[in-house]
Parts: C-alpha cells; sequence; structure tokens
C-alpha cells in the first residue's frame, strides 16, 4: 500500500507550520471562517502563507464562499486548492473550480452509507471528497469539533473520486483508522490541539509518525 498522504488543517502559527512540514506533510489547511478558533483573515493568511514550502499545497478551507472571497484568499496566501466545507452543489464546486484553474475539494459530512453515496454527484464538478463526521443539528461549526464517523463505512466503499479520510483523527487513532478504511489521505485537525484552535506541536510529531509507520 502507498504511504498514506498526511494534511493538517486549521493551522494559525508558523511554530504548528514548521511541526507539519518537518512532519512530512502533503498539504495544509488554512480556515476562513469567522465562527471557527482556526480563522484566520486574509492578513493573517498572507503572513504565514510564504512559511509553507513549494511542495507542500495550501488549501483554503471555506464554508458557502462567494468569488470575491475565493479571489482574496488565492492572492494572499498563493492556495493551491479549494476546500468546500458548506453546502455548496456539484454545479457551484464546478464553476469554482472553472473560475479559478485550482484543484477543488469537498467535504461531504458522513453518519451512514447514504451519505457516502452523495459523493457520486460532484464526479467532474470537484477533483477530491473528504469524508468527515457529520455534526450535531444546529452546530455552529461545519466541522472541525472532533467527532468521528463509523470508519467501517468506509471499507470496500468504491469512491467516485480521489478522497481522503477526517474527523476526529489523533496520533491514537489513525494508524487503526488507515488499516480499516485504506484511506489515500488522512486530515486531522482539533485532535492535534491543546485548545480550541491552538496546535500542539508534539501531537503533530507523533500523528506524523503514526501515520508513517500504520
Amino acid at each position: 500500500m502507498p504511504q498514506t498522504a498526511i494534511k493538517i488543517c486549521g493551522l494559525t502559527t508558523i511554530e504548528a507550520i514548521d511541526a507539519a512540514v518537518k512532519g512530512g506533510t502533503s498539504h495544509i489547511g488554512f480556515m476562513h471562517f469567522a465562527k471557527s478558533p482556526r480563522h484566520l483573515s486574509p492578513d493573517k493568511l498572507a503572513l504565514l502563507a510564504p512559511r509553507v514550502p513549494a511542495h507542500v499545497t495550501r488549501v483554503g478551507v471555506v464554508v458557502d464562499p462567494d468569488d470575491g472571497l475565493i479571489d482574496t484568499l488565492i492572492a494572499a496566501g498563493g492556495i493551491g486548492a479549494i476546500q468546500l466545507h458548506g453546502s455548496e452543489t456539484p454545479e457551484r464546486a464546478a464553476a469554482i473550480r472553472a473560475r479559478t484553474g485550482l484543484a477543488v475539494w469537498k467535504v461531504l459530512q458522513v453518519k451512514t452509507a447514504v451519505d457516502l453515496a452523495a459523493g457520486s454527484a460532484y464526479a467532474g464538478a470537484t477533483d477530491f471528497l473528504l469524508y468527515d463526521a457529520k455534526t450535531p443539528d444546529g452546530a455552529a461549526l461545519p466541522g472541525g469539533m472532533g467527532h468521528r464517523f463509523d470508519w467501517s463505512l468506509l471499507a470496500g466503499h468504491k469512491a467516485p473520486l480521489p478522497w481522503g479520510l477526517a474527523g476526529g483523527l489523533t496520533q491514537d487513532n489513525v494508524a487503526e483508522a488507515i488499516r480499516l478504511t485504506r484511506a489515500p489521505l488522512v486530515d486531522a485537525s482539533s485532535g492535534l490541539e491543546s485548545a480550541p484552535g491552538v496546535k500542539d506541536r508534539d501531537r503533530i510529531a507523533a500523528f506524523c509518525r503514526a501515520v508513517a509507520n500504520a
């Protein structure tokens, strides 16, 4: 099995970026969503993004963005991919992809096998699907809450696009997640924090080691 790729999401400091890069991450996610403790303004993004080396993809994580916001984030952070974490339709995702020329990821919130099946609508509209845990009804955030779904749902699942696994991943459970799902990419955020929005460098390093050894 090829080495599982790593995305660390919601980084807000140079120290956390350095730890993620040192650990061998392939993607770093920068969140722009005001309600999130990991929110970055365009100005803050512009300060942090140059710390990410060229071989690591900068992913802009947004929720139901308009075109102006996407343009601002691309200009500020040299964004290489757009991760849609809201209620974006396949048509909207395809329009963003065509307009920007960037890879577009779509997050699918999963609780049952029916939720997995929704991914087929995004084939041809996006480049990548990220299976995340469905948040509780009424939650203020669309993700990054440390919840996980039943990973056995992905055993034998034939994804319509390249895909990754998110939701409640930590250094303690990521090896199990990879074993059960054979995920080509794993994405961690809140599970690597000492407080909401505060990434722990030791947890990032341990997570990366656990993936490498899985």
